[in-house]
């Protein structure tokens, strides 16, 4: 005998509204089970709406019933109450279940319009994934208050009654009766249906209770696709993968799960598509790092499955604003308006008006705003404000571009402090490299030198003998650092070729090539250009402009002018050199044009999203810019 049996004629199966993994398990549940009709908890006036808008799915609708306002009331604002047909909701996803079995439908709520604005908050129905639905189901019985407590207690103890009464009417007509309800009143109706079967009360008082209340006929209605997120359950994204699954016979438990990182994904193709090489780098462990914070932040806020203001929170903390822009309008897509698709969700596609939708408010033509409370109500929706900052327009661009001085120019100091920073670092990767080449191991003698040597003193295990790293002398600091991004800069690409000196002792003087920073201005007086290659002199000091140099005019390249100035212009005998391949002979000749030698750094040393990250720099015009300049500038 199962939980949701009532005898041995009704089957009693509670919904959690709003839940793509609810109504999977509830999906089943169902086709696990013989039965002859399908109990759904909705009035008999929505049936006709209702069966239309689940037979236009994947189209997304609702069914709307407005209230007749009281000739005494004072307030003229309407309300009513809507039922959306969703495909990610308990109660359609099982309509539409009994639809294509051909099983009679009954629609068993009472006709009242006093709906409570969300149910209780229960346990997150992410749990059904690792058990069944009789077990969840059951852990919640002792989170169920009474009806009789607790907000809207009298209206759903008449719901209570009516779908008792109904359930029991039906039983002479059905053998094997499935009924839904919503959880919140499961074991009271089944305490309810026992104690009618006891005693049978008189319906009469419900059927005259009920007529005295007057309504409009439902209607149903298409849904402006920007209010899919108060109409949907799930995340519009989340429940086109749903439909998806559905349409093409796949396996569905794990679509919730695993969507997250598809919208993800998805989010960074268009990302990539609209900025192109302007866009960051954002690899598959960057996504994954995020999907774990996201994880940790929904388990801060006791839940298990993150909300939509935490997904786009967490995404603009690790990649970025134009990042989290493409997700918030990716997760808010909904793939199936294309009538190509297979629907048409919004009106002109068959013929359906248009409706709008917010927290508890709904605009409906013809009728104008109304008070709206759906009767399948999901989790309770919250406002948050995030701030994003929009893209720039091409006229804002041209605008500033035309406002720019060109005999004022400077640095933003966060993009000087980052790649002085990994100057040192490649600068010390370089005396690293340079100093394990030098290194030689001898036979131990009389000293162990600078340590032992593992790998010989293994290697000659069978005669006894020991061996001993020496290290040599320590060669000097290196003043001269080269980084190469591009291994085949394109002059056009790279047009900008700027020397610049340091402002302060901490700052290297610096000559590149790089993006023009006028085609990407992003606030007034601040540019946007990318590195294609940099060389810089610490300790700083003045040098002629080498783009401009004349001594350097035997080099036919971007990057062999760059290195041959470096060499010019190194103190030491050793010049660093990062870039993606070893020097080729090229670049040899040139160091031993100079009696230099280039010690190869390789970028594949460096994170990818580290160096994308380091080539975009600002570029401000004065150092007024800087104290206003942060309000455009997000690099995180």
């Amino acid at each position: 005998m199962s939980v949701f049996s009532v005898g041995s004629w009704l089957t009693l199966i509670p919904v959690v509204h709003g839940s793509a993994a609810y109504a999977i398990a509830l999906r089943q549940e169902l086709l696990s089970r013989p039965f002859d009709a399908l109990a759904v908890p909705l009035p008999e006036s929505f049936e006709q709406e209702v069966l239309r808008g689940v037979d236009r799915l994947p189209g997304l609708s609702a069914v709307v019933r407005l209230s007749a306002p009281e000739e005494d009331s004072e307030s003229m604002a309407r309300r009513g109450t809507y039922v959306p047909i969703d495909p990610c909701q308990g109660v359609i996803a099982a309509i539409r279940l009994a639809l294509g079995e051909r099983k009679a439908i009954e629609w068993i709520d009472s006709e009242g319009d006093e709906i409570q604005n969300h149910a209780p908050v229960f346990a997150d129905c992410y749990a059904i994934r690792h058990t069944t639905l009789e077990r969840f189901c059951s852990a919640m019985l002792p989170a169920i208050p009474p009806p009789s407590s607790g907000l809207g207690s009298g209206q759903l103890v008449q719901r209570i009654d009516a779908m008792a009464s109904r359930l029991i009417a039906m039983r002479t007509k059905y053998r094997w009766i499935t009924a839904l309800c919503p959880l919140e009143a499961w074991p009271w109706l089944r305490e309810a249906i026992c104690k009618k079967l006891e005693t049978p009360a008189d319906r009469s008082q419900e059927t005259l209770e009920q007529s005295e209340e007057s309504f409009y006929a439902p209607e149903l209605y298409g849904v402006d696709p920007r209010s899919y997120l108060f109409l949907l359950g799930e995340l519009p994204f989340i429940t086109g993968l749903v439909e998806r699954a559905r349409q093409e016979f796949q396996e569905d438990d794990q679509i919730v799960a695993e969507g997250l990182k598809e919208l993800f994904v998805a989010a960074r193709s268009s990302y990539r598509q609209e900025l192109g090489n302007r866009a960051r780098q954002i690899p598959p462990l960057l996504i994954s790092q995020c999907l774990k914070y996201v994880r940790n932040q929904t388990l801060l806020d006791r839940r298990m499955t993150p909300s939509f203001y935490t997904l786009a929170k967490s995404a603009q903390q690790m990649m970025g604003d134009a990042y989290t822009t493409h997700l918030v309008n990716a997760a808010t897509e909904y793939p199936f308006d294309d009538p190509l698709m297979g629907g048409s969700s919004h009106s002109e596609g068959d013929g359906l008006p248009t409706m709008r939708l917010g927290i508890g408010v709904g605009e409906l033509p013809t009728w104008g705003q109304a008070k709206l409370v759906s009767r399948l109500p999901g989790p309770p929706l919250q406002w948050h404000s995030l701030e994003l900052r929009r893209p720039v327009e091409k006229k804002d661009q041209r605008r500033w571009k035309s406002r720019w001085n060109p005999y004022m120019q400077c640095s933003w100091p966060e993009d000087d402090t980052q790649i002085e920073s990994f100057r040192n670092r490649v600068a010390q990767r370089a005396r690293q490299i340079l100093g394990a080449d030098l290194a030689r191991v001898e036979k131990f003698t009389t000293s162990i030198m600078d340590g032992l040597d593992l790998r010989e003193t293994l290697r000659h295990w069978y005669d006894g003998s020991l061996y001993v790293k020496v290290n040599p002398p320590s060669i000097g600091p290196v003043n001269v650092t080269v980084m190469i991004f591009d291994p085949q800069p394109d002059p056009r690409e790279y047009s900008w070729r700027a020397t610049w000196f340091s402002e302060h002792p901490e700052e290297s003087t610096l000559a590149f090539f790089a993006t023009p920073f006028q085609k990407q201005m992003i606030g007034p007086g601040i540019g946007m250009s990318t590195y294609g290659g940099s060389m810089f002199i610490y300790p700083p000091r003045p040098i002629e402009d080498i783009w401009q140099d004349s001594r350097l005019d035997f080099t036919d390249t971007l990057e062999q002018r760059l290195v041959a100035a470096a060499c010019m212009h190194s103190e030491s005998r050793h010049v660093a050199l990062l870039s993606p391949t070893p020097p080729g002979i090229a670049l040899k000749k040139i160091a031993k044009r100079y009696s230099r030698k280039l010690v190869h750094v390789p970028l594949s040393h460096f994170s990818d999203s580290v160096l994308q990250q380091l080539r975009i720099f600002h570029v401000l015009n004065g150092r007024h810019v800087r104290s206003y300049a942060a309000d455009f500038i997000r690099k995180s």
